[in-house]
């Protein structure tokens, strides 16, 4: 297995720029042989403005960008691409563009075939996993299918909020949300991934990234916390 994945929670952590919380981290994974990246705007209305954000921070980090939404044909677009990274936004309307424009398989291919690194964040990393059933959006749009490009077995639950004790609200949690999910059978893993944390994927290695915890939720199972530097090379298995 070749897929090299950089799933990020957030883009944005509060108190910082554009992706500055893991600048570093994404330095490090793409490292000096990939010059260009293609980027992939599409859960955004405004997919122009939203490539210019992601081209002036990468070309701080020395590589440009190329928005897949500016190519003749977004499947060749990704056939020629070093590197790929898909920004946040909506889910729904991500994951159905995605679909629209053919390049599910493509991508996939290219990642788990060709090795080419894949990074996300957010909405980006929903669509990485098995499926967008643990996004936090709302369905805006309606895709064909709520399955995503399938590059790990499990789901995650990115921006994954704790049950604040002292708040009024009460609607459900983040955790009874992912519980509701668990009841359905056959469903697989959900990490919660809270704000300022990310999973590195290396062939079948995975580990928790980042300056926060993380939370597994399994089927019939107990919720597990992991620190920073874990191994969850396990869930790639599951």
């Amino acid at each position: 297995m070749k897929r090299r994945l950089l799933l990020v929670s957030n883009s944005t952590l509060h108190g910082s720029g554009y992706l500055d919380h893991c600048q570093q981290h994404i330095s490090n994974f793409f490292g000096k042989d990939v010059k260009r990246i293609l980027f992939v705007p599409y859960a955004l209305h405004d997919r122009d403005a939203y490539t210019k954000t992601a081209r002036d921070k990468f070309k701080t980090l020395g590589y440009e960008v190329d928005g897949i939404h500016e190519a003749v044909n977004a499947v060749d677009a990704v056939r020629k691409a070093e590197g790929i990274f898909i920004g946040g936004g909506n889910t729904f309307r991500l994951l159905k563009s995605l679909y629209d424009n053919k390049v599910v398989t493509e991508i996939r291919r290219r990642v788990l075939e060709d090795g080419i690194p894949y990074m996300g964040s957010s909405a980006g990393t929903n669509v990485a996993t098995a499926s967008i059933n643990t996004t936090n959006d709302m369905p805006i749009v309606y895709p064909p299918s709520f399955s995503a490009i399938g590059l790990v077995p499990f789901n995650i639950n990115p921006h994954y909020l704790d049950t604040d004790p002292n708040s009024r609200h009460m609607g459900e949690t983040r955790e009874q949300r992912i519980t509701q999910y668990h009841e359905e059978a056959d469903t697989p893993c959900v990490l919660g991934l809270r704000e300022g944390s990310l999973l590195l994927v290396e062939g079948n290695k995975a580990t928790l990234l980042g300056t926060t915890k993380a939370r597994l939720f399994s089927r019939g199972k107990p919720t597990v916390e992991y620190d920073p530097g874990s191994d969850l090379s396990f869930l790639l298995t599951h």
